[in-house]
C-alpha cells in the first residue's frame, strides 16, 4: 500500500531528521572533544547538570535505552566526572550527579556550543526555527503515543 500524502510527508521528515541527527552527533563530538568527551557523554552530563537523576530518568528524558545510559554513567563515574548518591525514593536506583570536574568539562563544552549555535542561528530565521521546534515537538508527542 502506498503512502498517503501525509504519510509521505512524515516519511520525508523522518529521513531529514535522521540525516540531521548524524550531522548533530558529529558536531557534538567535535564540540565535546576538547573536554575529552563525546556527544553521548555530553547528553548524559547535560541531563544531570542542575538536578541529580536516576539512570532510568535520564534514559526516559533523552529517549535512550537504560542500558546505554548506564554504560555512559559508569564511565563518567569511573573518570570522576559524576558520582552516585543514595536515592531517598528508591534504595537500588541511585541518583547520578556531576562532580566539580564534570561541571568544568560541561562548562567547556557549553561555551563551545554557545558560539557554534549562535553562528548557525545567525544564518537562519529565528521565527522559522521556533516554528520548526513547535512542529518537531508535535511529531515527538505523536510518535511517543504511537
Amino acid at each position: 500500500m502506498p503512502h498517503t500524502p501525509a504519510g509521505a510527508a512524515f516519511t520525508d521528515l523522518v529521513l531529514e531528521v535522521l540525516r540531521l541527527n548524524g550531522l548533530l552527533t558529529a558536531a557534538g563530538d567535535r564540540l565535546s572533544a576538547p573536554a575529552g568527551q563525546t556527544s553521548g557523554r555530553w547528553q548524559v552530563m547535560g541531563c544531570i547538570d542542575d538536578t541529580p537523576r536516576t539512570v532510568a530518568a535520564v534514559a526516559r528524558l533523552m529517549g535512550l535505552t537504560r542500558q546505554s545510559v548506564q554504560r555512559t554513567a559508569d564511565l563518567l563515574v569511573a573518570e570522576g566526572l559524576a558520582e552516585t548518591l543514595p536515592n531517598p525514593e528508591h534504595k537500588r536506583a541511585h541518583l547520578l550527579r556531576l562532580t566539580v570536574k564534570g561541571q568544568r568539562a560541561l562548562t567547556t563544552i557549553e561555551t563551545a556550543q554557545y558560539e557554534w549555535a549562535n553562528g548557525i542561528g545567525a544564518a537562519l530565521d529565528e521565527q522559522e526555527l521556533r516554528a520548526a521546534l513547535r512542529v518537531l515537538a508535535q511529531v515527538t508527542q505523536a510518535v511517543g503515543r504511537g
